[in-house]
């Protein structure tokens, strides 16, 4: 009797002390918080890339979408190109990003904790070359100044990889200036640079001021390549489902807007950017671009991007598709 007293004793002994080792390795391995979110910060860039964002802000859909679900504040964000973008982004400043795919890949060897959602467009760059100019090919290049995006951009990614495919260092034969759209415009207009690599609406307004003339479309370089996508960050992801749903069902939404009715899309983009309507309009008909949202149409060109990021030494090891993207919010809006 005594025996069995002291078996039960022990008994509970035990069950206390696993119930603690539980308790302690549960509070080790506490889930990620979920915090009330009240507001959204959106990123974008002045770009005909983008005029998605741009809709659903003039059409009151992102409040529309989003405020049943405790979203009382949505704030614009305005960057010149990615690589910026994806700073502010990464300091946490940023919870939805309309940037190039290549920044983004940078920053998520960086550390960024963000997957691609839903893509943007694909193509829609033009090398613009300074009136006066001689170019024939893309020999015709070697000891010009080019203006561009900063390193790991798209613009930046495109040229260096088409320079070396086309026997031209890009570090040796070219010299290439990172510089903001407004910048690059400025400098190939007062004879500083020899040519840019510049995403629209930049090549239609150089071309009607006089500046210079297209020579070799994006499209052209790297055929249906992506570049901008939209980007939402880790936290989004896991703890807020239900609002990342009502992002890129609205990204959806202002991208079919678009590609029914360009015309007010360039009015929604002019007055945005207070920029002449005729330049927004022509650079819509000649750019090589397409609005799109589906991001199984990018996956190749995105990974390819990484893998040539690699090799120029942007980022330290390849990223795959799994690293990139999340599809299922897109997938889900589908079914």
């Amino acid at each position: 009797m005594y025996n069995k007293k002291i078996k039960r004793i022990l008994g509970a002994v035990f069950v206390i002390t696993a119930m603690m080792a539980i308790a302690f390795i549960s509070g080790c391995s506490e889930p990620e918080q979920k915090e009330e979110l009240t507001e959204i910060n959106f990123g974008y860039q002045p770009s005909t890339h983008q005029i998605a964002y741009l809709t659903a802000k003039d059409k009151g859909w992102w409040n529309e979408s989003l405020a049943p679900l405790g979203i009382v504040k949505t704030s614009d964000n305005l960057f010149p190109s990615g690589a910026p973008e994806m700073t502010s982004m990464l300091a946490g400043d940023l919870d939805v990003a309309y940037v190039g795919a290549a920044p983004f890949i940078s920053a998520l060897s960086e550390g960024l904790d963000a997957k691609i959602v839903a893509a943007v467009q694909v193509q829609g760059s033009d090398l613009v070359v300074r009136t006066g100019v001689p170019y024939e090919k893309p020999e015709d290049l070697k000891g010009l100044k080019v203006a561009t995006f900063p390193p790991g951009t798209i613009q930046d990614t495109l040229l260096r990889n088409w320079l070396k495919t086309n026997n031209i260092d890009p570090d040796k034969d070219v010299t290439i200036l990172p510089m903001s759209p407004a910048d690059a415009v400025t400098a190939i207009s007062a004879g500083q640079v020899d040519a840019v690599f510049l995403p629209h609406p930049s090549p239609t307004e150089i071309k009607e001021k006089g500046y210079g003339r297209t020579v070799v479309k994006s499209g052209e370089i790297m055929p249906n390549h992506a570049c901008c996508v939209v980007v939402v960050s880790g936290n989004l992801i896991r703890n807020h489902p239900e609002v990342v749903t009502k992002i890129v069902e609205t990204h959806i939404r202002a991208t079919e807007y678009n590609n029914a009715y360009p015309d007010e899309a360039a009015q929604i983009y002019a007055a945005d950017q207070q920029m002449n309507i005729t330049i927004v309009r022509n650079s819509i008909k000649e750019w090589d671009g397409a609005w799109i949202a589906d991001p199984h149409l990018i996956v190749n060109s995105t990974v390819d991007y990484a893998n040539i990021q690699y090799e120029l030494g942007y980022i330290s090891k390849p990223l795959t598709e799994k690293d990139i993207f999340d599809m299922s919010f897109y997938d889900s809006l589908q079914k």
